[in-house]
């Protein structure tokens, strides 16, 4: 390559180049050695360290953690977003520590967001207002909440979906092909991984947005078949995960857990103006919309007003969002109790305050259209001094609170938590254990001796020699999917008994046995297995016959 086609290069992805600069530019604080101390950051790093495990004993959909909840286990790996801890384990798998693999999940995350945002913006707004949009989407404080106090690593990874759905609801829009099809539904799959509640929370608005296309597209029919597809193969992909983590909810304390928990999270609509950055618990952390980010929304009214009469699509675009926008505040605000006790799908996310996941979507997109409103000759000045400004505001939210460093073993071992609030506890059992077994199966019962032959996350060998019929307590606790056989004869299991409340208990009769405690596949999760492994297969055979398909 000579110097000429070097700075043609430049000159072409400068701008790309400058907002991949200041993507990483917050993350530098995560070169820190250690874990920075977040509320939910410690509890990632076990939960990837045993869905690793997991892995690397061949089990492909990770549903039990076992060295989770005092080394009595927990079905929490079946109820919480997947994908991160797939990133993890891969990075894991590529030589980091889990500490690290975790902080790279985090970082990925934010890197990728603004990415997406900018190359969907790019599509029908120039680079420079793109290059807005993506830095108010992941300069928002919300986001910075969720990296360096919450330590959401589940939403991190949510960040990258919306935008990346969008782009390729766009390009269907203007050419069906395969490609974004594809495109299309992994992405979609992959936000439903990425944090089921949240993406549930953004579908009306990706439902808006087809609307949208839908309406200034000329070939209609073919359109409302691609996006149905999309949305097809997107849950089918993921049906893997979210069928059984929505149906066998019920099986869990979630109901009871998060029952009345958003009378104490509305927010106040000064809060959602400013608030002093800190590292406070729910109630207590900044819930800021952004200073820029106020504004970029207040110039979409100038660019509204000037669209008005001139450009229909623009105009309707703007004002959905600008819905959206309001609508996502009016929900975190005490005024709207009366929705939220008579919606109840709601509840399932649990914090109020949880929408500025909509707001900073809506407000960044938003803000690159009043950016657009700028004359072309202010625009590189007004970009230099929006970033000067952006950095200025945010600065002091790049930083965690502190960093704690522990062994590798710390994570890997008996873990004294279930990682989450107790939500995804079986209804049988108490909501934590509060002290490590003294044996992985114990007898309760009777005289005899167990001796442990092999022991993996999903399968427990023993075996058993006792003269008299005993009675044993394997201290793992019970959840659908959890057999006990016998000699390989499946035996009744006993998980209620109040004195072993909530762990498995069964009877040996006399004689030398082989005991295998499994945990195996219901069939809603066989099923849904199924269902994502056919629409995978499904979708790779449309790509090795796509012409023939694709033109019929």
């Amino acid at each position: 390559m000579n110097m000429r086609s070097i700075k043609n290069f430049l000159k072409h992805n400068f701008l790309f180049f400058t907002l991949s600069i200041f993507s990483v530019l917050p993350l530098i604080d995560l070169l820190h050695p250690g874990l920075p101390v977040t509320h939910d950051g410690r509890d990632h790093v076990a939960r990837i360290a045993n869905f690793y495990q997991n892995l690397a004993e061949g089990n492909l959909v990770p549903r039990w953690a076992g060295n989770l909840n005092w080394g009595y286990g927990h079905p929490v790996l079946m109820f919480l977003y997947p994908l991160p801890s797939y990133l993890g384990s891969l990075f894991h798998f590529l030589g980091l520590s889990f500490v690290d693999s975790t902080k790279l999940v985090f970082a990925f995350s934010f890197v990728a967001s603004i990415l997406t945002m900018y190359l969907w913006l790019r599509q029908f707004l120039s680079k420079k207002a793109a290059v807005v949009g993506g830095l108010l989407y992941g300069y928002a404080p919300y986001h910075f909440v969720d990296l360096y106090v919450r330590g959401a690593i589940g939403e991190m990874a949510a960040f990258i979906f919306p935008p990346l759905v969008c782009y390729f609801m766009y390009k269907l829009s203007q050419k069906n092909t395969y490609q974004y099809l594809l495109g299309g539904a992994f992405s979609l799959a992959g936000f439903i991984l990425a944090h089921n509640a949240v993406s549930l929370m953004f579908l009306p608005m990706l439902g808006l947005y087809a609307i949208y296309l839908f309406w200034q597209s000329k070939n209609r029919r073919s359109l409302l078949l691609v996006f149905c597809s999309v949305l097809f193969f997107g849950f089918s992909l993921s049906a893997f995960f979210w069928a059984p983590a929505f149906l066998e909810g019920r099986y869990t304390l979630r109901d009871i857990v998060i029952e009345g928990v958003t009378q104490s999270r509305f927010v106040s609509f000064s809060d959602l103006v400013y608030g002093n950055w800190n590292y406070g618990q729910s109630g207590e952390f900044t819930v800021q919309v952004g200073m820029l980010q106020w504004l970029g929304v207040l110039f979409s009214v100038i660019v509204l007003l000037q669209y008005f009469k001139k450009r229909e699509y623009e105009r309707w675009l703007i004002l959905g969002l600008l819905f959206v926008f309001i609508g996502s505040l009016v929900i975190m605000l005490p005024l709207s109790q009366l929705v939220w006790d008579n919606i109840s799908i709601l509840q399932k996310f649990q914090f109020p305050w949880r929408f500025l996941f909509v707001t900073m979507f809506s407000a960044a997109v938003l803000g690159a259209y009043g950016f657009s409103f700028f004359p072309k000759r202010l625009q590189t000045i007004g970009l230099i001094i929006f970033i000067i400004m952006l950095v200025f505001t945010t600065k002091d939210m790049w930083y965690a609170k502190t960093y704690v460093e522990r062994p590798e073993r710390f994570y890997t071992d008996v873990f004294h938590s279930t990682t989450d609030t107790g939500e995804s506890a079986p209804i049988w059992s108490v909501r934590f254990m509060e002290k490590t077994p003294s044996a992985p199966i114990e007898i309760i019962g009777g005289e005899g001796k167990v001796t442990i032959l092999n022991r993996t996350t999903t399968k427990h060998e023993y075996e058993v020699i006792t003269d008299e019929r005993m009675q044993l307590r394997e201290n793992t606790l019970y959840f659908p999917g959890w057999e006990v056989f016998i000699d390989n004869k499946p035996v009744t299991i006993e998980f209620q008994d109040q004195n072993n409340r909530g762990v498995m208990t069964f009877f040996v009769e006399p004689g030398t046995h082989t005991i295998t405690v499994l945990f195996t596949e219901t069939k809603l999760r066989f099923g849904a297995n199924v269902i994502s492994i056919v629409s995978l297969f499904v979708l790779i055979f449309f790509g090795i016959f796509r012409k023939k398909v694709w033109q019929n």
